[in-house]
C-alpha cells in the first residue's frame, strides 16, 4: 500500500514547477517536468485523509459537466465528488474506511434509470450504492457482503468494479484485504431493484485466482469485450470472463516480470469496439504499464507491455480513464489517478497517448 514519503514535497511544487513543453506532435506540446515525468492538467482539492480511488461519472446531457467521485479512505471517511476543474462540489461523510468505487449506468430502480457510484465500505462490509449526479443513497443503508466467511480479514471490503453485460444486467465484482487461494477470491452479485425502488444484491458465482503473496485491491471491467481484469498486488494482473456463464477459467496472468513491486489500479482506454490500451500502475515505480486491450495479433489473451510511462503521481494505487470528448481541456478524454498527499491528478489523454505512439 502507500507509503507516505518524503516525496509528498514535489507535490506542492507540481502547480509552479515551470513545465518543460516536449514537442510530441504538432498539435499540442506535450506536459513533463524537468525530469520527463508526466504532470496533471489540474490537481484537485484537497481531502481530509487519504484519496484513494476515482470514478468518472459522464454527464450525458452535457460532457463538461461529467464529475470525479473519488473516496477519502479512513475509518472516519468520506466519497468526494469534484468538477473537470478539480472543485469539490458534493461530498458524502461518514463512511467507515471507503475504499474503491465504480459507476454504472442506467440500473432501473423504480422504473426509472438510475446511474449509481458503488463505493466498498471495509469496516462495516458493506457495498454503498448511491444516485448519481445527486449523491442520494439508494441502498438500505448498505448491502452486506462475503456473508459467512469467518476468517480475519475475508470480509474487510477493498475493490469493486461494475460490469454492465449486453442484456444491460448491472453486477458488482467485490475483492476484500485477504481471501482463500482456492479460486474463489472475487465474488460477484447481481444488482436489482428490491421491490421498494432500492438496491438489493444477489451473489452468482465466487472466481478469481490469488497468489497469497499481498493483497487484491484494483478491479476493472471492460463492458464491450466482457473481461474482468485485477491487479494481484505481489504477482501481476489476472484476466477473466465478466459473465458468470461463460465459467471461472482464467484467461490470462500477465505482467508478472514488469513492475518494481506492486500491482495497482487498472484503467481500460477504448480507441474502437475491440482495441485501445490497459493502464496498470507500477506503484513503488511511479509510473503506468501500458497492454494493448486487444492483446497480441496472434492471440486475444495475450498481453505484453508495450510502454512504462512516467507520472508524476507518487504511489498510486487507484485511477480511471475515459475517451470521452469532456471540453478543450479533454477532447480526447481524461485519465485521473490518486497520488499521495490527498489529491487526485488529472491528465489530458493526448499527452498520454504521445508517449504510447512514441514507443
Amino acid at each position: 500500500m502507500k507509503k507516505y514519503i518524503a516525496q509528498l514535497t514535489l507535490l506542492s511544487a507540481l502547480a509552479g514547477c515551470g513545465y518543460k513543453q516536449q514537442s510530441a506532435t504538432a498539435q499540442k506540446p506535450v506536459a513533463t517536468d524537468s525530469v520527463g515525468k508526466l504532470v496533471p492538467v489540474v490537481i484537485t482539492d484537497t481531502v481530509t485523509h487519504d484519496t484513494d480511488d476515482p470514478a468518472i461519472w459522464i454527464n450525458p446531457a452535457d460532457a463538461s459537466k461529467s464529475l470525479i467521485v473519488g473516496t477519502d479512505k479512513d475509518v472516519n471517511g468520506a466519497l468526494y465528488v469534484f468538477d473537470l476543474e478539480g472543485k469539490v462540489v458534493n461530498k458524502v461523510a461518514n463512511l467507515k474506511r471507503p475504499n474503491n468505487v465504480d459507476i454504472a449506468y442506467g440500473l432501473l430502480l423504480g422504473g426509472k434509470p438510475v446511474d449509481i457510484a458503488v463505493v466498498t465500505e471495509r469496516k462495516t462490509h458493506k457495498l454503498r450504492i448511491f444516485s448519481l449526479p445527486d449523491m442520494k443513497a439508494v441502498d438500505n443503508g448498505g448491502i452486506p457482503v462475503f456473508e459467512g466467511e469467518t476468517t480475519a480479514d475475508y470480509r474487510d471490503l477493498m475493490g469493486i468494479a461494475l460490469y454492465t453485460s449486453p442484456a444491460k444486467e448491472i453486477y458488482a465484482i467485490v475483492g476484500r484485504k485477504t481471501g482463500p487461494t482456492d479460486g474463489t477470491y472475487l465474488w460477484q452479485y447481481l444488482l436489482t431493484d428490491d421491490g421498494s425502488g432500492k438496491v438489493k444484491a444477489t451473489l452468482k458465482r465466487k472466481f478469481g485466482k490469488y497468489s497469497g503473496k499481498k493483497e487484491i485491491e484494483s478491479i476493472a471491467a471492460d463492458n464491450e469485450l466482457g473481461y474482468i481484469y485485477y491487479a494481484d498486488e505481489g504477482a501481476g494482473v489476472h484476466k477473466y470472463y465478466a459473465d458468470p456463464a461463460k465459467g471461472n477459467h482464467e484467461l490470462a496472468f500477465f505482467g508478472t516480470r514488469d513492475f518494481a513491486e506492486d500491482v495497482e489500479g487498472i484503467s481500460i482506454y477504448k480507441t474502437g469496439a475491440g482495441t485501445g490500451y490497459i493502464l496498470v500502475s507500477d506503484q513503488q515505480a511511479n509510473k503506468f504499464n501500458v497492454y494493448k486491450r486487444e492483446g497480441s495479433a496472434e492471440n486475444h489473451n495475450e498481453h505484453t507491455v508495450i510502454a512504462s510511462i512516467p507520472f508524476s503521481t507518487l504511489e498510486s494505487d487507484g485511477s480511471e480513464v475515459t475517451n470521452v470528448n469532456l471540453n478543450k481541456r479533454f477532447p480526447k478524454g481524461l485519465f485521473v489517478a490518486m497520488t499521495n498527499g490527498k489529491t487526485f491528478h488529472y491528465y489530458d489523454w493526448r499527452d498520454i497517448e504521445s508517449r504510447i505512439v512514441s514507443k
